[in-house]
């Protein structure tokens, strides 16, 4: 049985992306029902339970008056609602394990009743996001994809490519009859075998089974 820590590792691994679906009036967002329906399945497949605690709230009122189109003075006024948080996770499978995070929230409201409401949506959708470190963006995901791996850093030639090369590159010295490996080598435009990349590895390997097998061909 996994720990609830082991558990929360699967839920993010399960969520890597989620693409902005919402338009707003100048720029587009992630819902709190998108965030919501892309976890709640890994969620119940963990067994895992999220419970919001209230701890303390502060509500703040400003009062404008202002006048309407036909010229009446009116008052507008807007709540402002602070709640300080504690999400709970809670493990299913064995309930006395659990995990307190304390959390932030604000909602701004003009009737008033609906303030503490808006701040636990705003609190349970950045909650997830920042919890699961769950990246949102406009592009596509394969785009997306694309820029977290173009900027991982290269990997390097491994030991395994290293022998092989120089394998194949003492075969083609010795077929050819003349030269020595560092000579086969800098034709590849290979100074340091230790410092090219694992793709050009690659290439190189491919290069160099094209010259053996033209030389046995030729010998043959």
């Amino acid at each position: 049985m996994m720990n609830i820590y082991q558990k929360l590792i699967e839920v993010r691994k399960a969520i890597p992306y989620l693409q902005k679906g919402k338009k707003g009036d100048q720029y587009s967002y992630v819902g709190s029902s998108q965030v919501l329906g892309a976890i709640r399945d890994e969620l119940d497949k963990q067994e895992l339970l999220l419970i919001p605690k209230i701890v303390d709230k502060r509500i703040l009122t400003e009062t404008v008056e202002n006048k309407d189109k036909y010229g009446n003075q009116k008052k507008r006024t807007t709540y402002f609602t602070e709640l300080d948080l504690e999400f709970v996770w809670v493990n299913a499978e064995n309930p006395e394990e659990t995990l307190t995070i304390p959390f932030y929230a604000q909602g701004v409201d003009i009737a008033g009743e609906k303030g503490v409401g808006k701040a636990l949506t705003y609190a349970e959708k950045y909650f997830l996001l920042k919890q699961f470190n769950i990246p949102t963006d406009e592009s596509d995901p394969d785009a997306f994809q694309e820029k977290v791996e173009s900027s991982k850093p290269p990997e390097m030639i491994t030991q395994e490519q290293k022998d092989e090369i120089q394998s194949l590159a003492q075969s083609y010295v010795e077929l050819r009859g003349q030269g020595d490996v560092k000579t086969v080598l800098t034709a590849l435009n290979v100074m340091d075998i230790n410092k090219i990349q694992k793709g050009e590895a690659d290439k190189c390997i491919f290069q160099l089974k094209r010259w053996v097998a033209k030389l046995q061909k030729e010998s043959a």
